[in-house]
């Protein structure tokens, strides 16, 4: 918080922010005629799109009270944009001057708000082209006669924020110098002693140098730096390659290529050059810095005070510390996977020179060959080979060059905007389309990597764009854009975008009414990640705390979904173990021997990219160190955390046989009971317990070459549906029926997972019954495994024997396909309790996913709640996966990001109640018969046979057409059920949850006038595509807000008026609601939410279309 006083002495406490949408219309009502005549008629959503930098003033009651915006050229059409520099003198840079093109305030504020956006934000000089403004800027002297047809006015950054003189810190600095340090004074204390400033001070000699920024004989910052650093250890635990690991080249470096370095590199890390040779250190560590907050300018001035034969400074900061102005002018070091400091590194060059030419600059890149064929293609023809224009950019320091940047125009700027959120960021009608851009290379010097956004700032400014987009292929396409040294150094300059959820039109029906084909056009999904000018000025927040997430799961990826997609800050430190990597895609439908809870598909994968953002460990978590905070791998690798995600999920486990002998079988009731064991023996080679993709592709691939074509039994054994759709699978690859054995457990007690229950629903269960036996497989229920090859060696599988509730079992076995029971991993179970993490048959968490260590939390189906809820019915297994995960990562954003209030625990009287989760819990895929199959139902407890409501439902399983919806008793979708031998939009029905059957063309009565025969057909009709479309559930927040704020009003006018009430309530409410605006507001926004989503939405009709 700030003060200003106005012209009359009123002082006001005023808080400077960037400028928002929102603050349009407050702008606008400060414009004044006095200001259209000095800067012209101002759009201002327009400006505030546009402009680079783009602050308000606002006070205690958000009433704006100033605004300025700034961009990078000069106002108008003087000069153009991308030649200002030859109109202005040398001292005037893009790196150090913007141009004012818009000021507007209360007229009693205006000069005290001048002064205080100047101070807070003012590069170095900042120019406007007109006599205005005359108590902060000053007039510039022209340098030609007769000058331009303008006057130019220069408010300088030292008028307003202190030049600080640096000088060698000398003792009688230390009572200057101890306010500063206030904060961390006990911190300091402790690690370094009660008198470590006086001791820094005088301990100066060759090796170790202080420093003091001065403002009027005060001493307002210190430096401290030493040359004793320990080179071996930093070149160990960092990827010092791009800079000859803090050594001077020698001669032979300077003349040869380096060889790439070997092992295994950190995510990101795909482009470093690493010389061999040495000669001599040539750095020093920064031990202490800090600013006074009122004087805390970026400022590498005290660099100058080493000796000229030392060319990096290096500083290393603790991983959980706040980054602070001065790191923006360092590089952070990408740390070996096998780092175990706790700190963070960051780099700064003395003069930042190098001498490549841009052949030698590029030639180590993996991909350099590529952006060489682009560069001769731009000077060719500056155009590529789909005549698209090329526009080629290169970064000088020192006329030595030392980035390259190559770009194209944007030609598919419709299917960006509609398959990804890029008006988060923009709005679209605001920007040409010749101002989109797409980022093709990307090359710049590792030295320079903070100018890295001030680079692509040049380029928009040079190049006349608004925008630039960056995609990144999956792995299994040839991407040919390349980014070095670090993918990272772009990434951080950009944010990126959400893919978005698109609708499955029926374009055989609507015909010419059908969306363009640009925009329903099948493409290779990629990620795609976006800058514009407002987000070059724009910085992030650094976290660079460890966050470690243990299990590839539905819960873990959306939680670091959600982190990754912050698009104010910046994670340099996710990392995901997982036992066999990140989930992989599919190359064949036929390996998809699981069920699916349409959590996220490959497709999905694609489009986020995660693994840009997050370190992927493959290995298997064995132990936790609680005390020295690290994760211990089966490989024996240590990952460190600070905060540690524990979404280890449940698992499928291998079955241990009961041992009990067939051949002697007592009857059922007199068989021991057998307690839940875990199977220690080898596996045996044709034993596939599935879980994952993984598991998946591999038992395909053995499957092919082992069974397919060959004879002999496949028996497939559990209660889920995942053994339904693994029977399917096997029937796909051409393995006939009477060669599949589907094994059904006994159902236990209180056990929902028995052969029926999986679905229920007894219509696809009687499918399903009737789809296996005309396939020919054979069935049985309620067996118990009991021995494998007759008790003796397993290896390979060639018997099995099951007990049951008749006669006992013995089966022909080649392979054995385990879908048994779901538990915690042995291994998983074995970490926690080893770590003193309280288990009570699973993980014990709170409300807040916190386990008895408040560092390490955990969701999903690996946890419950704790004791003390009374709520041992519910669990995360209750819920959908992905809400959860985003719940989790909601919990924990407070602790990083300055946006959001700080996460306040919940007094322990008041922590009673567990959440409850909205989102409906999924199943689907590929069922026996070529069923395609969705169930999608409100989260219980457990599941019921009695639901209050009514059923819709049209089909039946021999036509292959079951649609069955279920309707709460507030006639609100609350079960979805489709059986079809046809694929259907899943994505569309799944948005059907949730809605009123008045939303859903008042399908009750409809249904009940015999109207609706078929229910696909029905949802496939033109009225309802709006409802599919990714932002109709805020159109329906809106919608929710209108009648609010409408029935208030009503309320207050039959209160305030004292109305006789004469009719029928309902009939009375409607004729008032109808002559109110409420009934207005809704057919705006309605007519509003089709105009604005018209390229989705082109099947509905709009005034003045017709």
């Amino acid at each position: 918080m700030r003060t200003i006083t106005s012209s009359g002495g009123k002082v006001e406490t005023v808080t400077v922010r960037r400028t928002e949408s929102s603050d349009a219309h407050a702008i606008n009502s400060l414009i004044s005629p006095a200001t259209v005549a000095l800067f012209g008629r101002v759009n201002v959503i327009n400006l505030l799109e546009k402009a680079n930098l783009a602050v308000t003033l606002s006070n205690a009651k958000n009433e704006v009270l100033a605004h300025a915006a700034f961009s990078d050229h000069p106002i108008g059409d003087i000069v153009d944009q991308a030649c200002w520099e030859p109109f202005l003198h040398d001292n005037y840079s893009p790196l150090n001057t913007l141009f004012l093109h818009l000021f507007v305030a209360q007229p009693i504020f205006s000069i005290g708000s001048a002064k205080e956006i100047d101070s807070q934000y003012a590069h170095s000089h900042c120019v406007f082209s007109e006599r205005a403004l005359v108590k902060i800027f000053e007039p510039m002297k022209s340098l030609k006669d007769p000058g331009p047809q303008c006057s130019a006015f220069v408010c300088h950054r030292h008028n307003y924020c202190p030049r600080l003189h640096v000088r060698r810190a000398r003792v009688e600095d230390h009572d200057d110098l101890t306010h500063i340090f206030a904060e961390q004074t006990k911190a300091l204390t402790g690690f370094y002693g009660p008198y470590f400033l006086a001791e820094l001070i005088e301990a100066q000699d060759d090796e170790n140098h202080a420093a003091v920024c001065e403002n009027e004989g005060t001493a307002v910052g210190f430096i401290s730096v030493s040359g004793d650093i320990n080179l071996k250890l930093l070149n160990e635990c960092f990827e010092l390659g791009p800079f000859n690991g803090l050594y001077k080249p020698s001669p032979e470096d300077l003349t040869e290529t380096a060889p790439e370095p070997e092992g295994e590199r950190t995510t990101g890390d795909t482009n470093t050059i690493s010389p061999q040779g040495s000669t001599g250190e040539v750095q020093y560590e920064m031990n202490l810095t800090q600013k006074d907050p009122c004087y805390c300018v970026i400022s590498m001035n005290p660099i100058l005070f080493l000796p000229q034969d030392r060319d990096f400074c290096i500083i290393s900061v603790p991983k959980l510390a706040p980054e602070f102005p001065l790191l923006q002018s360092f590089l952070r070091v990408v740390p070996h996977h096998t780092s175990s400091l706790p700190q963070e590194l960051y780099i700064f060059h003395r003069s930042g020179l190098l001498k490549p030419a841009v052949c030698n600059m590029v030639k180590r890149l993996s991909l350099h060959e590529s952006l060489l064929e682009d560069l001769d293609m731009f000077y060719q023809a500056h155009r590529d080979m789909d005549g698209t224009p090329l526009q080629a950019f290169v970064a000088q320091v020192q006329n030595q060059l030392v980035g390259i940047v190559i770009i194209r125009n944007e030609e598919d700027i419709d299917y960006i905007r509609a398959n990804y959120n890029i008006e988060n960021f923009i709005y679209f009608s605001h920007h040409r389309y010749e101002e989109h851009g797409q980022l093709c290379h990307f090359a710049l010097n590792p030295i320079f990597q903070h100018y890295a956004k001030h680079f692509l700032k040049e380029v928009l400014r040079l190049a006349h764009k608004s925008c630039l987009y960056y995609p990144i292929y999956p792995s299994y396409h040839n991407q040919k854009n390349s980014c070095a040294h670090y993918l990272t150094s772009v990434l951080n300059c950009m944010v990126p975008v959400r893919p978005r959820r698109q609708i499955v039109y029926p374009l055989e029906e609507l015909g010419i009414n059908a969306p363009s084909k640009q925009i329903t056009k099948d493409q290779v999904p990629y990620a795609l990640n976006h800058i514009n000018r407002k987000l070059t000025m724009e910085p992030k927040v650094t976290i660079n705390a460890r966050i470690v997430v243990v299990g590839a799961s539905d819960t873990g990826l959306a939680f670091l979904e959600v982190l990754a997609f912050c698009p104010h800050l910046r994670f340099n430190n996710m990392t995901l173990i997982s036992t066999h990597g990140f989930p992989g895609y599919y190359t064949n439908e036929k390996m998809r021997f699981l069920s699916t809870s349409h959590g996220s598909s490959d497709r999905d994968h694609a489009q986020m990219s995660l693994r840009s953002w997050i370190n992927v460990v493959t290995g298997k978590m064995v132990g936790i160190d609680r005390a020295a905070k690290h994760v211990l791998m089966s490989g024996g690798r240590k990952v460190l955390y600070d905060h540690l995600i524990l979404c280890t999920g449940q698992q499928y486990q291998v079955p241990c046989p009961t041992g009990v002998d067939g051949s002697h079988l007592p009857p059922k009731s007199q068989l021991p009971a057998q307690p839940r064991r875990r199977y220690t023996g080898p596996v045996p080679s044709n034993l596939f317990t599935l879980n994952d993709h993984h598991d998946c592709v591999t038992a395909y691939q053995w499957l092919l070459n082992n069974f397919v074509e060959l004879k002999g039994n496949a028996i497939v054994y559990g209660n889920t549906i995942d053994v339904y759709t693994c029977v399917e699978t096997l029937l796909c690859l051409d393995v006939q029926g009477y060669r599949i054995h589907l094994v059904h457990l006994p159902t236990t007690e209180g056990s929902s997972c028995s052969a029926s229950s999986c679905f229920s629903n007894p219509t696809v269960e009687k499918a399903m019954k009737k789809a296996l036996e005309k396939s020919g497989v054979h069935v049985h229920h309620n067996c118990l495994l009991a021995q494998m090859n007759d008790g003796q060696n397993p290896e390979p599988i060639t018997s099995l024997s099951f007990t049951s509730d008749s006669q006992p079992l013995r089966l022909e076995c080649s392979v054995f396909m385990n879908l048994s029971s779901k538990g915690v991993d042995y291994d998983a179970f074995k970490t926690i309790n080893d770590a003193c993490l309280v288990y009570d048959g699973r993980l014990v968490i709170d409300t807040t996913f916190h386990t008895n260590d408040s560092t390490i939390r955990a969701a999903g189906p690996l946890t419950k709640f704790a004791r003390r809820y009374h709520a041992d019915q519910w669990s995360h297994s209750s819920f959908n996966s992905r809400e959860v995960g985003q719940e989790l990562a909601a919990a924990l954003l407070p602790f990083f990001d300055p946006t959001l209030e700080p996460a306040v625990n919940s007094p322990a009287d008041l922590d009673r109640l567990i959440p409850i989760y909205t989102q409906a819990k999924i199943q689907g895929g590929r069922l026996p018969g070529g069923y395609s199959y969705l169930h999608a139902t409100k989260p219980e407890q457990r599941p019921s046979a009695v639901h209050p409501g009514r059923e819709i439902l049209t089909g039946r399983i021999e036509t292959g057409n079951y649609f069955h919806l279920h309707l709460n008793q507030y006639d609100l979708v609350e079960t979805i059920t489709c059986l079809s031998l046809k694929p259907f939009p899943v994505s569309n029905y799944l948005c059907l949850y949730g809605k009123h059957e008045l939303l859903l063309n008042r399908l009750c009565s409809r249904y009940d006038e015999g109207l609706v025969h078929d229910l696909y057909s029905y949802f496939r009709e033109k009225w309802c595509l709006a409802i599919y479309h990714d932002r109709f559930a805020d159109f329906e927040q809106e919608m929710h807000q209108i009648m609010e704020s409408t029935k208030v009003q009503l309320v207050q006018r039959m209160v305030d008026e004292k109305l006789d009430i004469i009719e029928e309530p309902n009939v009375f409410l409607k004729k008032v609601f109808e002559t109110s605006g409420g009934l207005a507001s809704l057919k705006t926004s309605t007519l509003n939410y089709l105009r604005y989503n018209r390229y989705h939405l082109t099947m509905y009709a709009q005034p003045g279309l017709l």
